[in-house]
């Protein structure tokens, strides 16, 4: 091969590897990554991890899947909500309102279109998923992995405090109650949500407000999760879409399995994206 070709090979690699551009945009209480394709007016997907904490989305385990958003032409947000510098070090009154500037911060971007916002999150992170798109009308499009249908402790030793706050006011959450102790003593974490359940005067003032979203829903849940009662949860929300006569999409694919294995499904997730987000 002549220089020239050597040299032109060479060049077409670097671009390559170095074809998504990153961005730290800088907002309060959250580490926001942004990764930035080719394209103009990129709709913008905002990734939310889970109860591990960390900013999972940036990690190299989700390198490929976080490049095969930006492939398919779409801006991706990493957040990061606890357990990152400048973030609570736990999962305890995580603002609503810290997460929502993040990505209000992220859409001044020149190459995002501010009007097309999804958010794609798994476990504690589908809950926060479904309450922001419940409290702000910007957002067009939610997928939910593993998510609960209402707001539960923070993880404090005491578990006296709610996962999440709005406006400086904890939201209301299901307590651990006598029944579930002796479940969380042996670890037995989907014992424990089922005993906390059993208080359906709790979840009753605890359930996510979804049907004040202005966005279709996707929502993947397993059924053999060993964390939490995720397909029953998620029918549970179906239920409350259809009581309100909710006019956006929504849907609910149960996926045989672990808490981990609809994580392994996001061919759903791009086809719901593809027909009810960027087409609409």
């Amino acid at each position: 091969m002549t220089t020239s070709k050597l040299l032109f090979v060479a060049l077409f690699t670097i671009n390559s590897v170095f074809s998504y551009a990153q961005d730290t945009i800088k907002s309060k209480n959250v580490e926001a990554i942004l990764y930035l394709g080719k394209g103009k007016k990129q709709p913008l997907i905002v990734g939310l991890a889970g109860s591990e904490g960390g900013n999972a989305w940036t990690s190299d385990y989700w390198k490929k899947t976080r490049d095969q958003f930006t492939e398919k032409g779409y801006a991706f947000l990493a957040i990061g909500y606890f357990g990152c510098k400048n973030t609570s070090a736990i999962l305890d009154k995580i603002a609503i309102e810290d997460v929502h500037n993040a990505i209000l911060e992220a859409s001044k971007n020149k190459k995002i279109n501010k009007n097309k916002i999804a958010i794609v999150g798994g476990s504690r992170g589908a809950d926060l998923a479904l309450l922001v798109a419940s409290y702000y009308k910007n957002i067009k499009c939610v997928v939910g992995f593993v998510t609960s249908h209402a707001v539960f402790p923070g993880h404090t030793q005491e578990f006296n405090s709610s996962c999440w706050t709005y406006q400086g006011k904890e939201l209301p959450f299901i307590p651990v109650n006598e029944e579930a102790v002796p479940f969380l003593i042996k670890g037995d974490l989907r014992g424990t949500f089922e005993a906390m359940l059993k208080d359906t005067v709790a979840e009753e003032k605890s359930l996510i407000k979804v049907e004040n979203s202005k966005a279709p829903i996707l929502l993947l849940s397993a059924t053999k999760d060993e964390i939490c009662p995720s397909t029953q949860m998620a029918e549970k929300i179906i239920a409350r879409l259809k009581s309100f006569q909710y006019k956006y999409n929504f849907k609910h694919s149960a996926i045989e399995g672990s808490h981990a294995e609809p994580l392994n499904h996001f061919d759903l997730v791009f086809d719901f994206l593809e027909i009810n987000f960027r087409k609409n």
